[in-house]
């Protein structure tokens, strides 16, 4: 009896447990970046990829030395492939996907050298010996070819072609490049940077925490070819007007520190004539002019940089007809309302004055019970003796 008891109190307390509901946990959602999309094609003028590209989301595994500057210019992903073309020809070809046309720039300015020579490939191309450089669109492709042909340049056109054009915000060119004077420029020598690494592997000439991008600056470099000798242009564009100025009066004591300057001269200010260094703000603007041109050349360059701020209009939306019936149908019961409150207040200001002169007079405030009838007296002479007749002759 006594088991039987201690089994159904054991099946008590397990029904009661299998009955409990399971604590809730939590759920934790977790974002995977999304796929590499492949860019590259199989198979181009005669060219035949040999194995399956390689896929990566990893600047670190797309470009190990420059992978802090792939971050800075929002990298996203990176294809890799092979190609053979008759029997001794090889080409290795890098794409390079950014978020925008802006990061696609700067990195492709970032790997471009000084002194290479351009070419008419995508938005913008260059080659050093056997490799070739072009971007385009939010892409970067980077080719080293076993053997440079005439119609190396026309193949790479091929891809380049197929390649997307952005559209939009993300398609639009960096803004501070606008402000690099266009005469004498060396278009091959600009250089975009959005960090410090970008800066400094593209050539800076300031030491990047002296501009310090965590304010979130953004610059332009370039050379430039003046009549008294060459001359490199920075431009530093940060948020407000606030900053460039407190940026501007930092860079120049920088610049007059000399050789006690901390941190020291990097090798650019170094070779540049002393005369020459010159710094200003304009708007939101830092500029700094450097290298071996004469000071009224070099302040000439300088005095060419404008910041001018744009008003961008806002587009107003138009009003469809539905939304001019609703504000017409609100407006008609918005006067109803004010006519009701009105007419409200109207009558108690008459009603309560009535009352208030009835109650002056001795009278009742209500005058539902008075007795006031307005009657005529019509009685007129002639009746009155007409009527004395009567009276004294009843019968006739």
């Amino acid at each position: 009896m006594g088991r039987m008891a201690a089994a159904a109190g054991l099946m008590v307390v397990v029904l009661s447990a299998a009955g409990q509901s399971a604590p809730k946990q939590a759920v934790t959602t977790i974002e995977l970046p999304p796929a590499p999309r492949a860019i590259l094609p199989d198979a181009f003028d005669g060219w035949v990829q040999t194995k399956k590209p390689v896929l990566t989301t990893d600047p670190a595994q797309a470009d190990a030395p420059s992978a802090a500057a792939l971050k800075e210019y929002s990298f996203i992903s990176a294809e890799a492939a092979n190609y053979k073309r008759d029997a001794d020809e090889t080409l290795t070809m890098k794409a390079l996907r950014f978020a925008d046309t802006s990061g696609a720039y700067g990195a492709y300015s970032f790997y471009r050298q000084n002194g290479w020579p351009k070419e008419d490939i995508g938005t913008g191309g260059t080659s050093f010996h056997n490799r070739v450089l072009f971007w385009k669109g939010d892409t970067v492709v980077d080719a080293t070819f076993s053997k440079v042909e005439p119609m190396t340049a026309g193949a790479l056109r091929e891809v380049a072609a197929k390649l997307p054009d952005l559209k939009g915000r993300n398609g639009m060119a960096p803004p501070v490049l606008a402000f690099l004077p266009q005469a004498n420029i060396d278009h091959q020598t600009t250089h975009y940077a959005e960090g410090p690494a970008g800066y400094t592997g593209g050539g800076g000439v300031l030491p990047a925490s002296l501009v310090d991008f965590t304010k979130g600056a953004e610059t332009a470099t370039a050379n430039y070819s003046l009549n008294s000798g060459p001359a490199t242009l920075t431009v530093i564009d940060y948020p407000t007007p606030q900053i460039a100025e407190a940026k501007e009066k930092e860079i120049r004591a920088y610049l007059q520190a000399g050789g006690n300057a901390q941190p020291p001269w990097p090798q650019a200010l170094k070779d540049s004539d002393l005369a020459s260094l010159e710094v200003r703000h304009t708007g939101e603007l830092v500029v700094v002019v450097s290298g071996d041109a004469i000071p009224d050349e070099a302040h000439r360059l300088i005095e060419t940089v404008h910041y001018e701020a744009t008003l961008t209009k806002i587009p107003q939306s138009v009003e469809s007809e539905i939304q001019k019936t609703s504000k017409l149908l609100v407006g008609i019961a918005g006067i109803v309302i004010v006519g009701s409150l009105a007419a409200i207040l109207l009558g108690f200001f008459l009603g309560g004055g009535r009352a208030l002169w009835r109650m002056a007079r001795g009278k009742p405030i209500s005058s539902v019970y008075d007795e006031e009838f307005i009657h005529l007296d019509l009685r007129t002479k002639w009746n009155d003796e007409d009527e004395g007749d009567e009276r004294r002759n009843p019968r006739g």
